[in-house]
């Protein structure tokens, strides 16, 4: 310290530019070969990254695994996998890995207290995966905001559905495990009831005899299951008979529009009429007069 002192303090600087320039070139030597070597690093982990998420799928995909388990699994290893090669590469440039984690931890606690709609989302996945109340392929009906469309993936905060004009909905996890939902195509076998009115005028008894007859020769009803014809109501200006019939799950919207359609044609066919609502206005003396 004394000696420094009595140095000029350009000689101090000098010396400490000279002793930089001496060790910048073993320097960035090192520095160099630590980016190259991460660089390689991560190249090799990317593609070990690939190949794992690989076997998992193929031994899940043996195990008969449910599709959307298969892609929240494969969300959850990305995620962890991804993790731990960034920690790897860190480490690589002097980063002590234990620090690291215990920083992880240490933010991940205040990350969770900032995004607990994320982590509720997460478990509602979790939840989705282990009761099932739908699977990815279900066609569904969410209460909540009336959102309904075929379930193509659970992932790890959202779950997607695909609408029959195309289009995709993202919904979270969270909100489908606390809310009540419909699964329309969880049951193979779905009921369909169709109401047509007739005249008061027209037979009952012939019209019931004619869509009985619809319904049997309807290829999608399924007949072992209980079909028949029956008076609904006597409504206001039509007596209203309703069909009942079971189809397949997978044939009920084609069998639906094509009974519906063939009902019309055998009534029309049986000069049997479906009357629309009418008034019948009745006018005073004093009224005709006018």
């Amino acid at each position: 310290m004394m000696l420094a002192a009595l140095l000029p303090e350009e000689e101090i600087d000098r010396g400490m530019v000279e002793k930089f320039l001496q060790e910048l070139p073993e320097k960035a030597w090192n520095l160099g070969t630590r980016i190259v070597l991460s660089a390689l690093v991560l190249f090799l982990g990317i593609q070990l990254i690939k190949v794992i998420r690989g076997l998992v799928k193929k031994s899940l995909a043996k195990g008969n695994a449910d599709k959307g388990v298969m892609q929240f699994i494969d969300s959850f290893l990305k995620a962890s996998l991804y993790a731990v090669l960034l920690i790897t590469i860190a480490s690589g440039f002097g980063l002590d890995a234990a620090s690291i984690l215990a920083l992880l931890g240490l933010a991940g606690v205040a990350i969770g207290l900032a995004i607990q709609g994320s982590l509720s989302n997460f478990v509602g996945g979790v939840l989705i995966l282990l009761l099932k109340p739908f699977k990815v392929g279900d066609y569904i009906k969410e209460d909540t905001n009336n959102n309904e469309g075929t379930v193509s993936s659970i992932e790890l905060f959202y779950t997607k559905l695909t609408t029959p004009d195309n289009r995709v909905i993202v919904l979270p996890n969270g909100t489908l495990a606390n809310s009540s939902l419909t699964n329309v195509t969880a049951c193979e076998r779905r009921r369909l009831d169709i109401r047509v009115g007739i005249s008061y005028d027209a037979d009952i008894r012939l019209a019931k005899e004619v869509l009985q007859k619809v319904l049997e020769d309807e290829k999608a009803v399924l007949k072992e299951e209980e079909y028949f014809v029956y008076v609904d109501e006597l409504g206001e200006s039509s007596v209203n008979l309703g069909i009942r019939c079971w189809l397949a799950t997978d044939d009920f919207w084609t069998g639906k529009w094509r009974l519906t359609e063939n009902v019309k044609y055998a009534l029309d066919e049986a000069g049997i009429g479906i009357p629309y609502p009418q008034m019948d206005v009745h006018l005073t003396d004093m009224e005709k007069r006018r």
